[in-house]
């Protein structure tokens, strides 16, 4: 459904989508897309309120079953995507729950990167494992793993591409079919990239998760989650489960989403263009020890970052300080964070503003030691998601802590 003329039939391009999508005006005829604060809708008569309930019959109820501004936020990010569906939730994490709840069962079996965002490692591989739910862990990157993993119990397979922090892009094509061979579906976090550079669902992928906080809104306002699938797995197995858990996405931070997803193109070639000049400074920086930027020739995993991220590299990466010994690590990187004076230190990312963090003691801290050195963060890693300030304030600010000495 579109705000344009509903005769129109010529197929639209994702960036006209992006401004685009959304369910029909009211009869007031509004150009920007309405926000609609309500928790109840009046219904016209008995009967018709009764099919509605009765999910016979297409229309606003309760907002905990749906909302014209979500409506609007999810059918602009399914055209994005690709998908021919899209269902919005709370935050990332509440849609990374909704899909392990609507999808299995005691005695399945999931595999996930250990380089997975922190929560969602122990999300699934600790607190769903208490209802009976099998996790292996493999190497994001080792395909022939993820193919070793798979169990006749095997259901999900769940990668994050890039993933967090250390920007390791995984083989989408090659994981979509490894789960479809084993009968299971693949997720795939889709994050770092967002669908202006790169859409899983054309790599083969199921079942695409956002973190809708991040460079969907791009400005660090709200909280929002979202899963874009196949309508039969909305309607079949993720709505059942949303309308009676409450999972739901508020109006109001639907809408901050859905007006954000118009800017989502050119913020991110803007800041991947950024984030690609910094990572080229901070690898000739004589107090860098490493960079991870999928952008850099010297990543890995550049080439299939090229194919699957249209030509881009994103706009997160993250640096190793340099140290003479290991136990510098976390020392040194706090010393580079408090002499920030420009940029901000903050655990989210995605925001226009330029936000460095330190993973191993945030978004990774409540994993192990071990968990962490598995899963490459050290205690030297800095996180940096790059954004729109002018790349000369960003060097200055990050340099004033780099070149201190220890």
């Amino acid at each position: 459904m579109l705000m344009t003329d509903p005769k129109q039939t010529p197929p639209l391009h994702r960036d006209t989508q992006a401004v685009r999508a959304a369910v029909p005006r009211s009869p007031y005829g509004e150009n920007s897309e309405a926000l609609y604060l309500s928790s109840g809708f009046v219904q016209p008569d008995a009967e018709t309120s009764a099919r509605r309930f009765a999910s016979e019959e297409e229309g606003y109820t309760y907002g905990r079953t749906g909302n014209p501004t979500v409506t609007s936020m999810e059918l602009r990010l399914a055209a994005m995507e690709g998908t021919e569906a899209c269902l919005a939730t709370s935050s990332g994490m509440s849609a990374v729950m909704l899909m392990c709840f609507a999808l299995l069962k005691a005695g399945d079996h999931v595999i996930i990167s250990q380089s997975m965002f922190g929560s969602t490692l122990k999300l699934i591989g600790a607190e769903f494992a208490r209802f009976g739910v099998q996790t292996s862990i493999v190497p994001q990157t080792d395909i022939d793993a993820w193919r070793a993993a798979v169990n006749p119990h095997t259901r999900l397979l769940f990668a994050e591409t890039p993933t967090n922090p250390l920007t390791e892009v995984c083989d989408m094509a090659a994981l979509a079919d490894i789960a479809h061979q084993a009968g299971a579906w693949l997720a795939v976090d889709n994050c770092f990239a967002s669908p202006a550079l790169q859409r899983p669902i054309e790599w083969g992928a199921d079942i695409i998760m956002h973190s809708g906080t991040k460079f969907l809104d791009g400005q660090g306002r709200v909280m929002a989650g979202a899963l874009c699938t196949t309508q039969a797995l909305v309607n079949e197995k993720l709505l059942p489960v949303i309308k009676n858990a409450g999972m739901v996405l508020s109006p109001f931070n639907a809408w901050v989403v859905l007006k954000g997803l118009e800017t989502l193109d050119i913020r991110m070639r803007a800041q991947s263009a950024n984030a690609l000049e910094l990572a080229h400074w901070l690898q000739a920086h004589p107090a860098v020890q490493a960079v991870h930027y999928p952008g850099l020739s010297s990543h890995p995993q550049h080439e299939l970052a090229m194919r699957q991220m249209s030509g881009l590299g994103g706009a997160v990466l993250s640096f190793e300080v340099k140290v003479s010994h290991a136990e510098q690590g976390r020392a040194r990187a706090f010393q580079v964070l408090d002499h920030l004076r420009v940029m901000s230190l903050s655990t989210n990312l995605g925001d226009t503003k330029t936000l460095l963090a330190h993973p191993a003691s945030t978004s990774h801290g409540k994993l192990s030691e071990a968990q962490r050195q598995a899963a490459g963060i050290k205690q030297n890693l800095i996180r940096i998601s790059v954004g729109l300030e002018h790349l000369d304030d960003i060097r200055a600010d990050i340099d004033r802590g780099l070149s201190l000495s220890v």
